[in-house]
């Protein structure tokens, strides 16, 4: 079992990591007064965010991102809350590296234990959300930088590879983008409606955590723009390529039309006015490339070279 507990004053912190069903039984028997459907809630892979109310406790859903390397893609990590009177549970897969650092800062110091357990359970909720929405800025910070990094090596890099890191790019933004809109209206929520249980001074706090989400928010529609923008960009650079490469072999097709043409006429099995001359053939070459001299000087007489 990766169940922890942790007791200062009249708080009490129960974190579960990866739940299993004795898990649950336990937590069932310490807390009888949780609804059924939200301890099945604990099991399930993917649960939408949300708030259930009830007259003594609170049940949240909520979800926060965590870079895959392998995929190249931000993936949303659940963390389920049940918050009361005196008491907080956490349950999630131990991958949100601020609420594990917060417990560990709890379990190991007398003096963090008292700052964010000595007040109520909802000062320490608030703690663990507070730090799990700053934790939102150092992903998007490295999504800057990547975008950044492809604006500087549009015009310059390989475009095939330029194509694929904006691919990824606005993959991952578009992750982000799922994972974060719903999170504004559970803080929301937070804010606007009183429960006994969470101490109306505490409205203040969950305001500011609603302008760090709402902040996050803006910025990964910031960051969408701006790659979509980039995206533009570089298809009209690879029409622009693809164009010159047409134009290009174009030209050469033009010149060698009529040099096919009087190549297959000398090349027929009847007798053709000439090819008896002993110097027929340097004849032929030559007006051959005269007639591509003459058809290279129009074509730069038109600015099509």
């Amino acid at each position: 079992m990766a169940t922890q507990i942790i007791s200062h004053g009249r708080v009490t912190w129960t974190n579960i990591e990866h739940p299993t069903q004795e898990d649950l039984r336990l937590l069932a028997d310490a807390y009888p007064h949780f609804h059924p459907l939200d301890l099945e809630d604990l099991t399930s892979r993917i649960e939408r965010p949300k708030i259930d109310d009830y007259e003594d406790y609170l049940f949240v859903v909520m979800q926060f991102p965590i870079w895959d390397e392998k995929r190249r893609i931000s993936r949303p990590s659940e963390v389920d809350m049940f918050v009361g009177s005196g008491y907080l549970v956490t349950v999630h897969d131990g991958e949100l590296k601020p609420l594990a650092d917060l417990l560990y800062l709890c379990q190991h110091y007398e003096n963090k234990r008292q700052e964010y357990m000595g007040e109520s359970a909802g000062r320490l909720f608030h703690a663990v959300i507070d730090r799990l929405v700053d934790y939102l800025f150092p992903i998007l910070r490295k999504v800057d930088e990547k975008t950044h990094e492809i604006e500087e090596t549009l015009f310059s890099g390989d475009m095939r590879t330029v194509i694929q890191e904006i691919s990824v790019a606005r993959r991952d933004i578009i992750a982000l983008r799922r994972i974060v809109r719903p999170q504004v209206e559970i803080i929301a929520d937070l804010e606007k409606v009183d429960r006994p249980f969470i101490r109306e001074e505490l409205e203040v706090f969950f305001g500011d955590i609603l302008d760090h989400v709402q902040k996050a928010r803006d910025i990964i529609e910031d960051e969408a723009q701006v790659i979509e923008g980039l995206a533009d960009t570089s298809d009209t650079l690879a029409s622009y390529r693809i164009n010159e490469v047409m134009r290009i072999l174009t030209v050469f097709s033009v010149i060698l039309l009529p040099l096919t043409l009087i190549a297959g006429c000398y090349g027929m099995n009847v007798p053709v006015p000439g090819e008896e001359e002993p110097l027929s053939f340097w004849l032929i070459s030559g007006g051959m490339f005269i007639i591509s001299l003459l058809m290279l000087a129009f074509f730069r007489s038109r600015r099509w070279l």
